[in-house]
């Protein structure tokens, strides 16, 4: 039951159910069309590489984001190879040789790229059996393979590395080789240690921002209080004298300075920023505006979904208004990236979540063929969607252009980051409900105001989407709003309950003319739709006087969901009572990602100081079903790190600003969550293989 909490539902739980990470990989039949990710990359040579000296290279184009894809990944290959999962090497996400993916997004990785990856080794492990075969004089279907040896039982056997001497396979994934049977894996379905890890821990080179080639110069960029600003006068000769620079690089209102070291440049920047007048394209709001004003800006408006009545009668009727603030990334390294042109090729080292859309844009924006582009990721020390990391990698080319032949490091600065990343976009929500004489709900309205959650850049039209291209003499235009479609969505992620509401409306409103810079940040508007749904639906409950976990269960027809639901439960009925100063009260919140992915069901207990009215996150429960489990630590991992930021959202972070700047500039203007502020953490798996 939920307990005496005072604090309104609309103050907290629901976020935490939208941020979790899907690690399941859909079965896939031999006569099914093939995995996205293969569909455009039929060589099986893009996939995998038997390389000699006994290792297997596996090619991926999703990136590592800290989110463990490289081990799960490796776990998929190494089981469908039948090799040890020692012997695999994860090559690094590159524009000249890794399979085109896209982006790292959505949580898709594992079900696209894993899907592929499973597919293509399965074709493998059958081609190397085949030759086997036919050097063994055997028959293919009496070999085994243990550890990418193949044996015929008789005392004869051929390593795959004997068998493909030059590594390489020569022929398309087909999709026509079934992928082997969950019960005979050794490796997925087990929590197998982080490969990215043990140089972050150790503190070997492990990001982007550790990077360092010969002859590498630094580079800082110098802008306005608001990002595409005008340069309206400019005197650079003193900082031009200043120890240590190299130059000064303008281009239109782009404006960076290059210096032989990272303390050199900083100073430098700040010189260049005194020496600088500048004219801002338009005022940020009135900070207390939002979030009404979302409401009276120009929007495009679309119904999302609508589901007929059934002739209950409306007795009670009840209506609340939800919003969320700009939320920024807050990555804890600072975007960098490290760029070099050498007269015919720009190499980027980058972060970015897309290395082929990255070419994409700064090939656009350069005025370079994509194939004069190459993209190398880096790890960078977080991300969370789309953060700078594109826009300091096509700066770093831009600047790279301008002082050619030899490396540029360019790392923005803490404010740099908080003043000029794209936001996670403020929401304005509406519901309503009306109840029959039973208790259900017969009738359901939900409005979505928003911006976009999605101005991603890439080639075409989008290049315009990092702020660089906008600020060069020639600039490019910026790209026109667009977001998400459903089934995913963008504002309207998770927009349409999972539970069966007849007379159901939801309407999305998204804004045409931002007031602040916007794109992806994790789930897009998932968390504030489940923050508004499910806050609405304990509303409802205090007053009919229900069960909060009953009244979910009336309404949901989904066994999965149920089952989620029954599990969190259970889980937290068993738990000691938790104490603390003050009053405490249990929430819980449901929601199934996207409406087609990870099921969650979160229980917290709160503590509320009512002297000071402080909240605090005691503990969570979480039941999480992401289908297929790959490594338990992995998914695990993930779910603790969604509660963590989802409590970290609700209680703490807002984008502050006036109408000349961002006021959130370092870690005291837009405060996170403390190591000590963070709840304990119990959290149940159900694994579904199939």
């Amino acid at each position: 039951m939920m307990g005496c909490l005072e604090v309104t539902r609309r103050e907290f739980f629901a976020g935490a159910g939208a941020l979790l990470i899907t690690v399941s990989v859909p079965g896939i039949a031999a006569a099914q069309s093939l995995p996205r990710s293969l569909r455009g990359n039929r060589s099986l040579d893009t996939w995998l590489r038997i390389d000699a000296g006994g290792t297997v290279t596996v090619f991926s184009g999703k990136v590592e984001l800290g989110q463990g894809i490289r081990t799960a990944l490796s776990q998929v290959v190494a089981d469908e190879l039948d090799v040890s999962i020692d012997r695999l090497r994860m090559a690094t996400v590159d524009t000249s040789g890794s399979p085109n993916e896209g982006r790292t997004t959505g949580s898709n990785s594992v079900p696209d790229g894993g899907t592929a990856l499973r597919v293509a080794a399965a074709q493998a492990r059958q081609i190397l059996i085949e030759n086997a075969a036919a050097q063994l004089g055997a028959d293919a279907g009496s070999l085994t393979v243990e550890d990418g040896v193949v044996s015929d039982g008789g005392g004869r056997s051929v390593s795959y590395w004997e068998l493909l001497a030059d590594g390489r396979f020569e022929t398309e994934v087909d999709g026509r080789v079934p992928p082997k049977a969950n019960d005979t894996y050794t490796y997925v379905g087990t929590s197998q240690p982080r490969i990215d890890l043990p140089a972050k821990f150790t503190g070997q080179p492990a990001y982007v921002h550790d990077m360092r080639l010969p002859d590498m110069a630094h580079a800082r960029i110098v802008r306005g209080d608001i990002a595409v600003s005008d340069i309206v006068s400019l005197d650079d000769s003193a900082v031009r004298q200043m120890p240590g620079v190299v130059d000064v690089v303008r281009d239109g209102n782009f404006l960076a300075v290059v210096t032989e070291r990272e303390e050199q440049a900083i100073a430098a920047a700040a010189a260049l920023r005194d020496a600088t007048r500048w004219r801002a394209p338009k005022a940020y709001p009135a900070p207390g505006a939002l979030p009404l004003m979302l409401r009276e800006l120009e929007t495009a408006d679309e119904l999302i979904a609508e589901v007929p009545p059934d002739g209950a009668e409306i007795v009670r009727e009840f209506r609340a208004d939800y919003s969320r603030p700009f939320i920024a990334h807050a990555s804890l390294g600072p975007s960098c990236a490290v760029a070099q042109w050498d007269g015919s090729t720009m190499t980027v080292w980058s972060h970015s979540q897309g290395m082929y859309p990255l070419r994409g844009a700064i090939a656009d924006m350069l005025g370079l063929q994509p194939q004069r582009v190459r993209c190398i990721h880096a790890e960078g020390a977080g991300c969370y969607g789309h953060n700078g990391a594109d826009d300091v990698a096509s700066e770093a080319a831009l600047i790279a252009r301008a002082v050619p032949n030899r490396p540029i490091r360019l790392l923005w600065s803490r404010e740099d980051e908080f003043c000029y990343e794209p936001y996670g976009s403020a929401m304005s929500l509406q519901v309503s409900a009306g109840l029959d004489a039973e208790d259900r709900i017969a009738r359901w309205r939900y409005d979505v105001w928003s911006c976009s959650h999605s101005t991603r850049p890439s080639g075409g039209p989008t290049a315009g989407g990092v702020l660089a291209a906008r600020e060069k003499a020639d600039p490019l235009p910026l790209p026109p709003v667009t977001d998400g479609r459903q089934p995913t969505g963008g504002a309207d992620r998770n927009s349409i309950p999972l539970y069966a509401f007849p007379d159901l409306r939801v309407t999305e409103h998204v804004v045409q003319d931002p007031p602040l810079r916007n794109s992806a940040l994790r789930s897009l508007g998932a968390n504030g739709n489940v923050f508004a749904i499910e806050s609405f639906m304990d509303e409802i409950v205090q007053e009919v006087g229900a069960d909060p976990f009953e009244f979910r269960l009336r309404h949901l027809e989904d066994e999965r969901g149920r089952a989620v639901l029954t599990q969190v439960r259970d889980l937290a009925e068993a738990a000691p009572a938790v104490s603390a100063p003050g009053r405490i009260g249990r929430g819980i919140a449901f929601a199934q990602y996207k409406n087609l992915s990870t099921y969650a069901a979160i229980v917290a207990d709160v503590s509320v100081d009512t002297d000071t009215g402080r909240i605090r996150v005691l503990r969570t429960f979480a039941a999480i079903d992401v289908g297929q489990v790959i490594n338990p630590d992995g998914v695990k991992n993930q779910i603790e790190g969604g509660i963590v930021q989802a409590t970290s959202w609700t209680l703490k972070e807002q984008v502050k600003f006036s109408a000349g700047r961002i006021e959130s500039t370092d870690w005291n203007g837009y405060p996170i969550l403390r190591f000590s502020e963070v709840p304990e953490i119990e959290i149940t798996l159900i694994d579904r293989p199939e």
